[in-house]
């Protein structure tokens, strides 16, 4: 997020995302937690899928809950990549770490139905077709009950909408600086970098977050039911359909 003229997410953006997400991820661990609680007992053996996987944190969180399940974590980043399976060594036996274009469609279809399909802080590089197409791909790979789960940014409709997400990212990005290293460096770092989205909402073009509500019918749209919106904080939600 910290050069506007950068219109695809490279390396770079990877480094600066490892190097400051534990500061700039709003209430991270709990989001992480929510995730995971929101998929469904799998049967013994079941595939779960994470869409962008980072650092790898999510992935890890999945492999320690669902101790019989298996992680296929798809990223576009072969440094991104490296760090998932850095993440989960400690399950390296039930992890496969691939390269994917999250755009593209051609990885869609998995060689088995997966349970759950998860992604955070990833969809909002789509525009709104290309999230309208990616729900009803994932929709159609899914095994009957399972469960996409997104947790991202989302742009408010309005202008105090957009104010009071702004204020609550800084106020969390503060928090957080404080309470992992005692002071406000990375807090200095993510107002140098112009992390956050709701201040400028227009300036970075990888950036095409849509609102709530558009992704919300958009699932619905796609086939999903019980669609619902977890948590909202700091324009960031968890949101998540079941398949019938």
């Amino acid at each position: 997020m910290a050069d506007a003229h950068i219109k695809h997410w490279d390396e770079n953006h990877s480094r600066g995302f490892l190097d400051n997400g534990r500061y700039f991820v709003p209430e991270r661990e709990r989001q992480i937690e929510i995730i995971a609680d929101l998929i469904p007992q799998p049967a013994p053996g079941g595939l779960l899928v994470e869409l962008c996987s980072g650092e790898g944190l999510l992935s890890r969180a999945l492999l320690e809950r669902f101790a019989d399940c298996h992680v296929l974590a798809l990223d576009g980043s072969a440094e991104m990549l490296e760090q998932t399976r850095q993440t989960c060594r400690d399950h390296a036996g039930r992890l496969t770490a691939a390269e994917f274009e999250l755009a593209e469609r051609d990885w869609r279809g998995f060689a088995e139905p997966p349970h759950a399909i998860v992604s955070s802080l990833a969809i909002h590089h789509l525009d709104g077709r290309e999230k309208r197409t990616l729900f009803a791909d994932l929709a159609a790979a899914l095994s009957p009950g399972g469960v996409l789960i997104v947790a991202d940014i989302v742009r408010p409709p309005s202008a105090s909408g957009l104010a009071i997400a702004a204020r609550q990212w800084d106020e969390a990005v503060r928090a957080r600086a404080l309470a992992i290293d005692g002071d406000l460096a990375a807090f200095a770092e993510f107002n140098r970098l112009g992390w956050n989205y709701f201040r400028n909402p227009d300036g970075e073009p990888i950036d095409k977050p849509s609102s709530l509500a558009e992704q919300l019918t958009w699932l619905a749209q796609a086939g999903f039911t019980e669609v619902d919106c977890a948590w909202l904080f700091a324009g960031h939600a968890i949101f998540s359909g079941r398949k019938p």
